[in-house]
C-alpha cells in the first residue's frame, strides 16, 4: 500500500483537493488516476531555486559526508566532479585539493567558469563535452519527477569508464516520516533502488545519518557519531535513516 499513499499525497496537493484514496485502492491501474497525477507532478523554476539555494550555502552533515566519501573515492589523485544540482557550490570548500570541481545547477548563486546554470529537467545534464571521474547529486532525485530514469541514463553517459557516482534519496519508509513541500518524485526506497540498478552497478548503500525525527541531527555528539557511521543497522535502519547513499559505477 506505500504506492498507494505516496500518489494519494501527490493527489492531495491539488486545489482543490481530490478524494482518490478509495480509488486507488480499488484501481491501481485507473488511467483517470495516472493522469491526475501526472498533472500533480510540479516542477519549480529559478526563482524560487535561487531562494531555496541560499539556505545550503554553509556545509551540513550530508554535504560533508558526501566530501568525504568523493575524497576517499579519489585517494589524493587528481580527478574530476561534478556535481549535479550544486545550489551555491558548498561542496567545492570541502574537496582535497586534487578534485577539480564542476557544478551545474538551474539556479547558480555567483557565477564562475566551473559552475553552468541550466535547468536539469528540461536540459540534458552535461557540462559541454567534459566527462568526469565523480558524479555526485545529492538531494536532487526527489526533484525530479517523472524524470528519475532519464536523468540516470544522462549521469551515465558523463562517467568515466572506471568512475563512481554518488547519490542520496531520502528514506520515505522513515517512523516519523515527512514529506518536504517541494518534493515531487516520492517512492519507497527499494523502487528507488530499483531503478538505479538498471543504469548502474550499485557498489554500496547506507545511511546519510540516523535520527529518532526525520531530519538531519542537530545535536554535536549526535552529529560526529553519524559522521562516521556508514553501516546499515538491521531493524533499526529501515525505522531511522534519514536518507541513504548510494556508490555506484558503470555495469
Amino acid at each position: 500500500m506505500y504506492q498507494d499513499w505516496a500518489a494519494a499525497d501527490l493527489l492531495t496537493r491539488l486545489d482543490p483537493p481530490v478524494p482518490v484514496r478509495e480509488k486507488i485502492v480499488n484501481d491501481p491501474a485507473n488511467k483517470e488516476i495516472k493522469e491526475i497525477i501526472s498533472k500533480a507532478i510540479e516542477y519549480h523554476k529559478k526563482d524560487l531555486w535561487k531562494e531555496e539555494n541560499a539556505n545550503y550555502s554553509y556545509p551540513h552533515l550530508r554535504l560533508e559526508k558526501a566530501a568525504r566519501i568523493a575524497n576517499k573515492i579519489a585517494g589524493g589523485k587528481d580527478c574530476t566532479l561534478l556535481d549535479v544540482g550544486c545550489g551555491p557550490a558548498t561542496l567545492s570548500r570541502l574537496l582535497a585539493p586534487g578534485i577539480e570541481y564542476y557544478g551545474i545547477d538551474i539556479a547558480i548563486q555567483v557565477p564562475a567558469p566551473n559552475l553552468l546554470e541550466a535547468d536539469l529537467l528540461e536540459n540534458p545534464i552535461r557540462f559541454g563535452e567534459k566527462r568526469f571521474d565523480i558524479v555526485l547529486a545529492q538531494g536532487f532525485f526527489e526533484y525530479a519527477g517523472s524524470f528519475q530514469s532519464q536523468k540516470f541514463a544522462e549521469i551515465a553517459r558523463l562517467l568515466n569508464k572506471d568512475g563512481k557516482f554518488i547519490l542520496s534519496y531520502v528514506n520515505f519508509g522513515h517512523r516519523e516520516r515527512e514529506i518536504y513541500w517541494l518534493y515531487n518524485n516520492i517512492q519507497p526506497l527499494d523502487n528507488f533502488r530499483e531503478s538505479l540498478a538498471r543504469h548502474f552497478k550499485i557498489q554500496s548503500s547506507f545511511p546519510t545519518s540516523h535520527n529518532w525525527k526525520h531530519s538531519e541531527p542537530n545535536r554535536k555528539i549526535v552529529k560526529a557519531a553519524n559522521m562516521h557511521l556508514n553501516a546499515n543497522i538491521p531493524f533499526i535502519s529501515p525505522m531511522l535513516a534519514v536518507e541513504y547513499f548510494f556508490i555506484c559505477s558503470h555495469p
